[in-house]
């Protein structure tokens, strides 16, 4: 009996300093520690509705803390003092944001909270200081190791959509949903299928042939990525695979970020 209660007192005490067991370890709050790992990116030759640039390699990531949920209406006006949404609501996700808008938002943020900014802004010049411990934008691979959550179907729920796997066309009524309605996916995070698109850091190219370390895709470009499908698409572009991308001044009532932050 007394073996037993001093594992549960160790366990709970490794807990609390931040070890945590599988995905589940200390976070800040909202945030959801990811474990790095070895994945295999985009999908495969079979897989329903696939795209030529879903070419399959494996990728190595890091480490690092995710968003739980979208950016939210109320987190972005707290931070930026501005509310661009087309659909209003505090609990909704913000959209209608560009992707300079998401970088602004997490520099603005990480100096709120007293935070290394994660990137210098020169006009539409941003480049990432990848050592910052600052709110920032997820890579690609990060956004898909996430969102498979250990997966190999198309969605992290199966190999077809389901009522229970995100906000698509089919479901949505034509509208966002607040954050966190659907069920989690088993890494804890929400929203990863549907809703609005997430804005991703990487330009949008081919994927490098081989074995990757995440931050993989091109160096430069004139589009920047963004994964996870929306409200008003069908279920196609909710895949855990699918890639889509815009200019970074792009913006639209589907499209919204969530954050990273550095893990140590």
């Amino acid at each position: 009996m007394m073996k037993k209660t001093i594992s549960i007192a160790l366990a709970l005490m490794m807990t609390l300093a931040g070890y945590g067991f599988g995905q589940a370890g200390a976070a800040p709050d909202g945030m959801v520690r990811i474990n790095g790992g070895t994945f295999t990116m985009g999908s495969p030759a079979n897989e329903p509705d696939r795209r030529d640039n879903e070419v399959q390699h494996p990728v190595t990531v890091s480490s690092f803390y995710m968003g739980k949920y979208e950016v939210t209406q109320k987190e972005y006006q707290e931070v930026m003092g501005t509310n661009p949404s087309q659909f209003k609501g505090d609990n909704l996700p913000v959209e209608n944001v560009s992707w300079f808008d998401a970088v602004e938002y997490c520099n603005k943020r990480s100096q709120q909270e007293g935070l290394t900014p994660a990137y210098t802004i020169n006009g539409t010049n941003v480049t990432w200081n990848r050592n910052a411990n600052g709110y920032r934008l997820p890579t690609e691979a990060e956004w898909e190791y996430t969102c498979r959550a250990g997966t190999t179907t198309a969605y992290n729920t199966g190999a077809s959509i389901t009522d229970n796997t995100g906000w698509y066309s089919a479901n949505s009524g034509d509208t966002t949903h607040p954050v966190g309605q659907k069920p989690a996916n088993a890494w804890g995070l929400y929203d990863m299928h549907g809703n609005v698109w997430k804005w991703c850091w990487d330009w949008f190219g081919n994927y490098a042939s081989g074995a990757q370390t995440d931050p993989v895709g091109a160096s430069s470009g004139s589009d920047r990525v963004r994964r996870g499908g929306s409200w008003g698409n069908t279920a196609q572009y909710a895949r855990s695979a699918y890639r889509n991308y815009n200019s970074p001044a792009f913006w639209s009532g589907y499209l919204g970020f969530r954050v990273a932050l550095n893990a140590p």
